[in-house]
């Protein structure tokens, strides 16, 4: 079985020589590899052509944002499944040989394994985790199962899941057809940020599954994550927002709710409207530049609604 692997750069020539290399000692042989070029400052691309060569590049000349420059290596793919490598993700050499094995199950849309924290100030492996799959709560909050947590061990059961991380999800490309919008894979709204959630959720409504595999494992170096605790331990949710910057802030927000409008069985559920006067309160207090994403907000609704239309004939 054919897998094309997509890795999107965005000025990624620090991580490229770990990443590539663990691509190119998978266990599994039949692959192709696809460089999507979204910002080429530090010389990520020369690099790429002149150290791995069998690597396919595709430079749109601009940053696409991981959505759109994601759908454009898919397009240009070939393979029968579709595995997403993050520029800093570590794969383990039986990543991909162990998620295809879940495949079997011809409902399994999409498979991620087992995400740690890879230490790239000191190049080294860490048992903090990053991801065992995405849960979703009834208030519509996604998260990371898991996430920075000490990996004991305590998520060795492979389960069907919510959702897969785009980190390292793997996905069969027919669902991703069956479920596609025009010629949108991922969300090309969202430009980066829930954009796995809402892939994982239109997955589950069309009656798929999601799967996570703990015998593959991955490493995984993370710019952004969730808060400990989440909103509800307000100090630690604040310190965590002063960390990131005020674009992740906005597509952050605007995005969970698009993702909610596009996908939610019941939009009128009471503990996501509680949840989501709390937040912007918070916003209104704390962190008033994200308010500004509002006006697209509002402008991208009627698209979002369209799609939700679309995805209901799936159902």
């Amino acid at each position: 079985m054919k897998v094309s692997i997509i890795v999107v750069i965005y000025n990624s020539k620090k991580w490229i020589k770990l990443v590539f290399d663990a691509i190119l000692a998978q266990t599994h042989k039949d692959l192709e590899t696809i460089a999507v070029i979204c910002g080429n400052d530090d010389g990520s691309k020369d690099f790429l052509q002149t150290n791995y060569p069998s690597v396919k590049i595709i430079d749109p000349g601009k940053n696409l944002g991981f959505s759109t420059a994601n759908n454009l290596g898919i397009k240009e793919s070939t393979g029968e499944f579709i595995q997403l490598v993050n520029p800093d993700l570590i794969l383990e050499p039986n990543y991909i040989e162990v998620l295809l094995k879940a495949f079997a199950d011809p409902k399994i849309a999409a498979a991620t394994g087992k995400l740690l924290r890879y230490d790239f100030e000191n190049n080294q492996k860490t048992k903090i985790i990053d991801s065992t799959g995405i849960v979703m709560s009834v208030s519509g909050r996604a998260r990371d199962r898991g996430q920075n947590q000490i990996d004991i061990g305590q998520f060795d059961n492979q389960k069907d899941v919510f959702g897969v991380s785009g980190a390292g999800p793997m996905y069969r490309r027919s669902v991703l057809e069956t479920v596609k919008f025009g010629q949108e894979y991922f969300d090309e709204d969202f430009f980066m940020y829930w954009e796995d959630a809402d892939l994982s959720w239109r997955f589950n409504n069309a009656g798929y599954k999601n799967v996570y595999v703990p015998s593959a494992v991955a490493y995984h170096g993370r710019t952004a994550g969730q808060s400990e605790g989440g909103y509800l331990h307000i100090w630690k949710f604040i310190q965590h927002h002063k960390k990131l910057n005020k674009q992740i802030l906005k597509l952050n927000y605007k995005n969970h709710i698009l993702m909610y409008i596009k996908n939610a069985k019941n939009l009128w559920h009471p503990t996501f409207w509680l949840r989501e006067i709390a937040m912007l309160g918070y916003i209104v207090v704390f962190e008033t530049s994200t308010l500004k994403v509002i006006p697209e907000l509002f402008r991208q609704i009627p698209g979002i609604w369209a799609k939700r239309k679309a995805a209901a004939n799936l159902r």
